[in-house]
């Protein structure tokens, strides 16, 4: 029996009933062979890209990336929020994509965040991805964290 649900819960209640049944497809959500454990969340939302793109890198930055002046656009330049999250750019396309290292104060590993944003024809994606993932529970409470940022960006693009 195959749960059809679409998305990340389908796939999960699948990957449950395997492990209670012992039956397995080989693959586990979540994980992959490169980038260990992963997420990603989009939302689209009723504006234009440049309009998304001045929020995510000003005043937004609050929402996703945590308590921040600003975030450097330098690939290599180092930051970290008020928050406690250290980070490292690893590239910056203006209107396009930043993707960083990604640290809370209280992980003892890195991860790699990259925020995406692209036309659509009701607005603008932003795409989030998350990976290095220490294990599926990592990726279990960061999928819940990002779930709640997409929908936080989507309620401000949509007051």
């Amino acid at each position: 029996m195959t749960d059809r649900r679409d998305g990340a819960a389908g796939r999960e209640a699948n990957e449950r009933r395997a492990e209670l049944t012992g039956k397995t497809t080989g693959k586990t959500t979540g994980k992959t062979r490169d980038a260990g454990w992963e997420l990603g969340v989009r939302t689209t939302v009723p504006a234009p890209l440049p309009a998304v793109w001045a929020y995510l890198t000003g005043e937004g930055l609050l929402l996703w990336l945590g308590n921040i002046a600003a975030l450097p656009t330098e690939k290599g330049a180092q930051f970290r929020t008020a928050d406690g999250v250290n980070g490292v750019v690893r590239s910056y396309t203006e209107h396009v994509r930043v993707r960083i290292s990604w640290q809370p104060d209280d992980w003892p590993h890195d991860t790699t965040l990259q925020v995406s944003v692209k036309e659509a024809a009701t607005g603008t994606t932003i795409g989030i991805h998350h990976e290095n993932l220490a294990d599926r529970e990592e990726r279990r409470m960061m999928l819940g964290h990002w779930k709640n940022v997409t929908a936080a960006l989507a309620a401000h693009f949509s007051a």
